[in-house]
């Protein structure tokens, strides 16, 4: 098996903090992201980035990578394996969460546990129930504003000759529209076959929205950041901006200020109260071309305006 490099796959330094680790993840996710990047490999390389992110994030999780990290799992080109014993500690990782779709090998062999039984087994005169089966599927945002029928595979141990040994098992699931993060979807039957004639133990589907490159999430309302230029924020403008189901023309008012907040109602994410909304962030951007004639028009512009933006400092 291949030792996966998260720092590599992120572009930051081992000592990176998590601001700079979050800034890597979002700037490599607008590249790859597949609503974006139409090339064939950029939705496996989002993944491969997603999965860095999903380590390096969780304080927990990322001590123990940067242990097995310094234990031989930097030398390239090498086949590696976890110490003998190697048991993760992190919640939400070891315990078999995560659908085996959206992760690597190398992810689930350290953090992977296939499975855990989620409420008990229970023992009845006829036998004894199945255990219930814990995965977590990750959602993207655009998958929460239509039913979507996503695949979700996952584990099941089977006893062979005495042996535990795992079954692989693929269901189409329908997710439903609005779900959120956290929420639980049940799938009665699905888990762990019962012994004798008593009953199979369910799969539970926890929820996680993956963070997206363009929008953050406040409760049911999306926040995006729009870039304006100078120009636009000043004598106003039409923009085009992206939302969840495509795009929309935002117009910026004459005399608009960096960090302004537009609404547009129900373009957020769904709820039971209702649809929330999407607030357009404006953020003044400079230009990165400049010559003699762009710097004598701001010349002219700082004698024209007469603007102190720091006047209040004095008083």
């Amino acid at each position: 098996m291949e030792f996966k490099d998260y720092y590599q796959v992120l572009g930051v330094d081992p000592q990176a903090d998590a601001k700079a680790i979050k800034t890597a993840y979002r700037k490599l996710a607008r590249t790859y992201h597949p609503d974006v990047n139409p090339d064939p490999g950029a939705e496996d390389k989002f993944k491969e980035v997603a999965e860095a992110y999903e380590v390096l994030k969780d304080t927990e999780r990322r001590a123990e990578y940067d242990e097995l990290r310094r234990y031989g799992g930097a030398r390239p080109g090498e086949g590696f394996e976890p110490p003998p014993g190697w048991e993760s500690n992190a919640y939400g990782a070891y315990n078999g969460r995560f659908s085996e779709e959206d992760f690597s090998e190398f992810f689930s062999s350290i953090f992977g546990g296939g499975f855990r039984q989620a409420q008990g087994s229970q023992t009845s005169g006829a036998g004894m129930r199945g255990q219930d089966i814990e995965i977590e599927v990750p959602i993207f945002l655009e998958e929460t504003v239509q039913e979507i029928s996503k695949p979700v595979s996952y584990r099941i141990p089977v006893s062979v000759d005495g042996q535990l040994q795992y079954e692989h098992k693929t269901l189409n699931v329908k997710i439903p529209v609005g779900i959120s993060e956290g929420e639980r979807i049940r799938l009665k039957g699905q888990g762990t076959p019962g012994h004798g004639s008593a009953p199979a133990g369910d799969l539970y589907l926890h929820v996680r929205l993956v963070p997206h490159p363009l929008f953050d999430v406040e409760g049911h309302n999306l926040v995006i950041t729009v870039p304006v230029a100078p120009w636009e924020a000043a004598l106003g403008a039409r923009v085009v901006v992206p939302t969840l189901e495509g795009k929309i023309n935002l117009t910026i008012k004459p005399h608009s200020q960096s960090g302004q907040r537009l609404r547009v109602k129900e373009r957020g994410l769904h709820g039971k109260s209702g649809r929330g909304d999407l607030y357009a962030v404006l953020k003044v951007v400079m230009p990165d071309y400049h010559n003699d004639k762009t710097d004598e028009l701001w010349q002219q512009l700082s004698r024209e305006a007469r603007f102190d933006p720091r006047a209040e400092w004095e008083r």
